[in-house]
């Protein structure tokens, strides 16, 4: 019976199925929201850097204040604003005194302590949570043969992160959009893994929950991707059921499907 994944290509693909059919050796991984998320809300910790600062803060006028920093950054700045002459460190630090600013935080000096603290904050454990599923889907994936590694949008404080949560052994690299120069859903970004795993792009598999940055960037160059749809609304965004997965429990059998 032939595999399911060969059954469909992306609207506007040029790969062929009998490219398609070649087995996989690489896996490809998003990383924010599909191997780990933040463990409580931007708001609350936020708020909690403020306290300790003497500050009594709202943790949703906190939320809201950074959703409206973070568009205005990610508009006027992309990508860290690397291009701009930006690194990620300038970029947060920025969003983080703009989101302040935004709460009627007034003092500058305050300001750039609370955003230096949290820039440091994030590279804590205790900042992130593993989804349960993560590590024992990486390891089942290494174990039958295949090259695992990571293609993120984030910035170099993103390898720090993924030691002190107990991920980074399971890559053999990471590349993230700050160092990249280029975001996802740039193909460029997946070319330039795509000349790290030295293997055609049909060798190749991608796995990340984001339906345009992750599976449609990611098919457009003729890369395997899987949308990671923990809350089943691929079906919405008409993904193919054997195209998605619910769980990182699912990723290694429809992998397999791809292996000699």
């Amino acid at each position: 019976m032939e595999s399911p994944f060969l059954t469909w290509t992306c609207p506007g693909s040029l790969v062929s199925l009998a490219v398609m059919r070649a087995a996989v050796r690489w896996v490809l991984w998003d990383v924010k929201d599909t191997l780990l998320r933040v463990r409580t809300s931007i708001g609350e910790q936020y708020c909690q850097e403020a306290e300790r600062m003497g500050l009594k803060l709202s943790p949703p006028e906190v939320q809201l204040a950074f959703q409206q920093s973070y568009r205005h950054y990610s508009n006027t700045y992309p990508n860290y604003g690397v291009s701009q002459g930006m690194n990620g460190r300038s970029w947060w630090i920025g969003l983080v005194r703009d989101t302040f600013s935004r709460c009627r935080v007034e003092d500058p000096l305050l300001i750039d302590t609370m955003a230096q603290n949290l820039y440091h904050n994030f590279c804590s454990a205790g900042t992130w949570e593993v989804f349960p599923d993560s590590q024992k889907a990486l390891e089942r994936c290494a174990s039958s043969g295949l090259n695992l590694a990571v293609v993120s949008n984030f910035d170099i404080r993103l390898e720090e992160i993924l030691r002190v949560c107990g991920l980074l052994s399971h890559f053999s690299f990471l590349i993230t959009s700050e160092e990249a120069g280029v975001a996802k859903p740039s193909p460029a970004i997946f070319h330039q893994a795509l000349r790290r795993c030295g293997v055609p792009a049909a060798n190749v598999a991608h796995v990340g929950d984001h339906y345009v940055n992750d599976y449609l960037a990611s098919r457009s160059v003729g890369i395997h991707g899987v949308l990671l749809d923990r809350l089943d609304k691929g079906a919405q965004l008409d993904v193919p059921r054997q195209h998605r997965i619910c769980s990182l429990d699912e990723l290694p059998a429809k992998l397999q499907e791809h292996m000699d």
